[in-house]
């Protein structure tokens, strides 16, 4: 272990010496240039091309990397990659990495039902969804930065903010039905087509630019914060026990509060509460067997992503069947929409990815989960719509 932790040491000290002296190259040749045509060039971003990179590190220097599988270590704890000792790194598929994905899951849930309503107003500038993916993206670029300290400290924390709550935060499927329908003005605004298209491209640029903006700005401030916060002493055993538990009686405590609360808070928020946990871990497993095999994009986000806008397409022409489901069928189908659906998709890895990628394979990321997903949209919605059989608003009524 002394002579591995030798070559290691000499390793890094060797590319260490390499890094600096390239870089000294770099800007000898630089200052020639222009020195001799009295222009600058502009800079280019950095490629990563290693096994496994700090995507969070990747992000606040504006470096891309080469390696798509490689970036499946956004949804994973920290580990020795990250410079943890063994007795500090937790296995992905451990009873407290899933289980502190549970409480992540609803508070996810509950702060983007919350900020939505709290920004869908009348008159408003920007479409409400823009600010849950910013907020999303911005928190998930910090917490990329913050991997390894918070690894030092208690690694399923990690997971649970990033995977649990900025995934649950913010939602791929609510973004593609938005775009949809503004192709179609389901909401019958006056206007004519070209400004539906207008509104769906207005709907996709912005969401994109906001959601990739917010992810590395969120790590540019967290590289500021490090240097500033202090180490913190990881928990006792039985404060880690402790979390556990509480952790799985804050799920447990959404069934009682979906019957036991009014039933006009179901389709609110309460059912969506009792999906959450399902959809994040779905997304999770998809993201730890798939991303890690695939060097062009990462399968499993994509996958994820576009089956949970297939679902919810699906789900929103039973909400507009002509004639309605029971309230309770409702709340339901509401629950799987915002819950499900919901923490199943995500903006926030989406945006981690792309950014960090470098720009043919990211485009490439891009348009195809953007492609996809509304094709799949066209062939759920659009024989629906025009064949007069579904309503384009919901007839869903509650009590």
């Amino acid at each position: 272990m002394g002579d591995r932790a030798a070559d290691d040491s000499s390793r890094d000290e060797e590319k260490a010496d390499f890094d600096h002296s390239a870089g000294d190259s770099s800007r000898s040749n630089h200052s020639l240039h222009s020195h001799h045509s009295g222009v600058s060039r502009p800079r280019r971003r950095s490629v990563i091309h290693s096994e496994r990179s700090d995507v969070g590190s990747a992000l606040a220097r504006h470096a891309s990397i080469s390696d798509a599988a490689s970036l499946a270590s956004i949804d994973r704890p920290p580990d020795e990659e990250d410079k943890l000792p063994k007795s500090k790194v937790y296995h992905p598929l451990s009873f407290p990495v899933l289980m502190l994905l549970a409480p992540a899951s609803i508070f996810g849930v509950l702060a983007r039902l919350g900020l939505q309503a709290l920004v869908d107003y009348d008159g408003h500038s920007i479409f409400p969804l823009a600010w849950i993916q910013a907020t999303g993206c911005l928190v998930m670029g910090f917490c990329l930065e913050f991997k390894e300290p918070l690894g030092q400290f208690y690694g399923p924390l990690y997971t649970a903010m990033t995977t649990g709550f900025c995934g649950s935060l913010t939602t791929f499927s609510g973004w593609q039905l938005d775009v949809f329908q503004s192709w179609l003005n389901t909401s019958r605004f006056h206007r004519d087509w070209l400004r539906d298209v207008i509104d769906g491209l207005t709907k996709t640029i912005f969401t994109l630019a906001l959601a990739l903006t917010s992810v590395s700005f969120g790590a540019h401030l967290a590289s500021l914060a490090r240097p500033l916060c202090p180490t913190l002493p990881p928990p006792s055993r039985k404060i880690r026990y402790s979390l556990t538990v509480l952790a799985i009686l804050v799920y447990a405590a959404a069934y009682p509060a979906y019957f036991k609360m009014p039933t006009t808070w179901r389709h609110q928020v309460t059912a969506a509460l009792l999906f959450s946990y399902p959809g994040t871990l779905t997304r999770y497993f998809l993201s730890i067997r798939l991303n890690p095999t695939f060097h062009l994009m990462p399968v499993g986000t994509f996958v994820a992503n576009t089956f949970g806008t297939a679902l919810l397409g699906a789900l929103n022409v039973l909400q507009g069947m002509h004639t309605p489901p029971s309230p309770t069928a409702c709340a339901i189908l509401r629950g799987l929409s915002d819950g499900y659906c919901g923490c199943l998709t995500t903006v926030s890895t989406f945006a981690a990815e792309v950014a960090s990628l470098n720009d043919k394979k990211s485009w490439l990321y891009v348009v195809a989960s953007w492609v996809t997903s509304q094709l799949l949209l066209l062939v759920i919605l659009g024989p629906s719509y025009w064949a007069g059989h579904v309503s384009e608003q919901s007839t869903c009524k509650f009590t």
